[in-house]
């Protein structure tokens, strides 16, 4: 091709799948190192980038197969973020989606990281045909209960997405289920197999996560901005310390507040 091996390796960088085609079979007599580690670096991008497309069609596929198996059109997604920590809000997202555009890198939440998640977070948003991100403050939980505080947000969540002119015939809900609607249909693993699950997942992730920085600024001691609520030796210790601020589910900290036998 008379080209150097820099210039050979930045034209695959940045060659498509057909490019990169063209690009390899023109380049099959340079026996080059640099070449040679230059198309099988390019090779291993182009599988890897084809992969992905495949897995997000896939979580775009099933979505659209279990509407369609029960006739239906429309569906709206659920997960909750922060059934766990010590402290703040128990969330829930609902996201309703188009059929396009996809949108590029849809996980589970716990998958991405967080500069990722805030990058699909925004698109989501800005695709959706409808979103919400629903609480259940700490108060709320210790008085209720983890199930019935999750039937709540989830039951909110739909309503607010209905509010918004949007008639779900499909509610789909990550894991077991809680019948909290005729229209439940329910997804084990539903955040890494289902779009619109997903796209709930990230949406609650990131909306959760920036509440706990902010409440960082008023309870500095508890690192919140850290261990977004969750039970980090630091945040242990800081209860230990300082005591429950209201932002505490008392109920999940009574190792650390009542005295021990032992």
């Amino acid at each position: 091709m008379g080209l150097t091996v820099a210039e050979i390796r930045q034209r695959l960088q940045e060659a498509d799948a057909r490019e990169f085609a063209v690009l390899e079979r023109a380049l099959v007599a340079d026996t080059r190192k640099g070449v040679r580690d230059a198309v099988e670096v390019a090779r291993r991008r182009i599988e890897a980038e084809q992969a992905e497309r495949e897995r997000l069609a896939s979580l775009y596929a099933f979505e659209r197969a279990l509407a369609e198996g029960r006739g239906a059109g429309v569906v709206v997604g659920l997960d909750e973020v922060g059934r766990g920590p010590l402290a703040g809000p128990l969330a829930v997202g609902a996201v309703v989606l188009p059929l396009e555009p996809a949108v590029e890198g849809l996980n589970d939440s716990k998958q991405l990281k967080a500069e990722v998640r805030e990058r699909i977070a925004l698109e989501v948003k800005r695709v959706a045909v409808a979103w919400t991100v629903e609480y259940v403050e700490a108060a709320d939980i210790d008085a209720a209960g983890m199930t019935a505080s999750l039937v709540t947000a989830f039951r909110r969540a739909v309503a607010r997405i209905e509010a918004a002119g949007v008639r779900p015939d499909v509610v789909l809900l990550d894991g077991n289920p809680l019948r909290l609607d005729d229209r439940e249909v329910n997804v084990v693993k539903g955040d890494c197999r289902c779009a619109s699950i997903a796209a709930a997942s990230i949406v609650a992730k990131v909306e959760r996560d920036a509440l706990m920085c902010r409440y960082a600024e008023d309870y500095p001691e508890y690192g919140f901005d850290a261990c977004k609520g969750y039970a980090s030796p630091a945040h242990i210790e800081a209860i230990k310390r300082f005591g429950l601020t209201p932002l505490h589910r008392a109920t999940f900290c009574t190792a650390f507040t009542q005295p021990t036998l032992f």
